[in-house]
């Protein structure tokens, strides 16, 4: 009999696989309440009209980095109306803003790209990515931490929501509008995590990075952190990432002071990227080196 495969989560938790410089590339985020099945590919295989599909792609395709997400609450599955938000993540200019719909047929008039519509919102929005159809992994983890988190915060901060990347570092944890990832959290993590977020820090144990930023200057922004002990998530500011083939040269700077972080891509140790891989693969990771003044 055939040795079973482990999930992927686990198989990336046993071997070591680093989780900083793995958050997605996101500026932008759609998100639509949705309490239909959410298939694989959630958006394409939902029950909506094929012209209000058309529109939400339009829209996140008008802006670079622009993703749209299903989210749900259980206790909502009977509300009157559907919720819709918009968030920037964008360095000074995060903000949540919120849309009340009687349907989704609305979303085809609907300009989600007005950054005066809709209604300001003040809390903060968190998202734990649910998503069975999509790995397994988000269900068996995600679950957990949804309720864990769901009992701490106040609970129309938190949703369920579809895939947001890197399947096998469930239970996978984004904080909005900043756009902070957190992947290998558990229920026992929520109060911490929440703390941290509330504080205005990282808790930097399960930190992903900021989906504002390419992935290779993750590397140097967590690099810049453990170095410095900065966790405040807006210590540090970007200044200047320049490319060269395979290597980085990234700067911020914290308090008027610049850190400079040398960051080159490599290929990880094998492993599997979802549950549905066919096989183990080398992912890419990104190491950093910070530069001595």
């Amino acid at each position: 009999m055939a040795e079973r495969r482990p999930f992927c989560a686990d198989h990336s938790r046993e071997n070591g696989e680093p989780l900083g410089a793995t958050a997605s590339r996101i500026d932008r985020w759609f998100l639509i309440e949705y309490r239909g099945l959410w298939t694989k590919d959630a958006v394409a295989g939902s029950g909506l009209s094929d012209q209000v599909k058309a529109r939400l792609r339009e829209q996140a395709r008008a802006v670079p980095n622009g993703r749209v997400l299903f989210v749900r609450r259980p206790d909502r599955r009977r509300a009157e109306t559907l919720l819709v938000f918009t968030v920037d993540s964008r360095e000074g200019n995060e903000r949540l803003r919120r849309f009340d719909l009687e349907s989704h047929e609305d979303l085809r008039e609907l300009d989600l790209l007005d950054e005066e519509s809709g209604t300001p919102v003040e809390n903060p929005l968190f998202l734990i990515c649910t998503h069975g159809k999509h790995d397994p992994c988000c269900a068996r983890y995600g679950r957990p931490l949804y309720e864990g988190l769901r009992d701490e915060a106040e609970e129309d901060w938190v949703w369920q929501t579809t895939h947001i990347g890197g399947d096998r570092f469930a239970g996978n944890l984004v904080c909005l509008p900043e756009g902070v990832y957190y992947g290998r959290a558990d229920r026992v993590d929520a109060a911490g995590i929440l703390d941290e977020h509330l504080g205005g820090r990282v808790f930097l144990d399960l930190y992903r990075g900021r989906s504002i930023h390419p992935f290779a200057v993750q590397a140097a922004e967590r690099a810049v952190r453990e170095e410095t002990g900065l966790v405040g998530i807006h210590d540090l500011v970007l200044r200047r990432a320049d490319r060269e083939g395979e290597t980085w040269r990234v700067t911020f700077v914290a308090g008027g002071a610049e850190h400079e972080v040398d960051v080159r891509a490599e290929l990880g140790d094998l492993t599997f990227l979802t549950c549905g891989a066919p096989a183990v693969r080398r992912p890419r990771r990104y190491v950093a080196t910070t530069r001595r003044g």
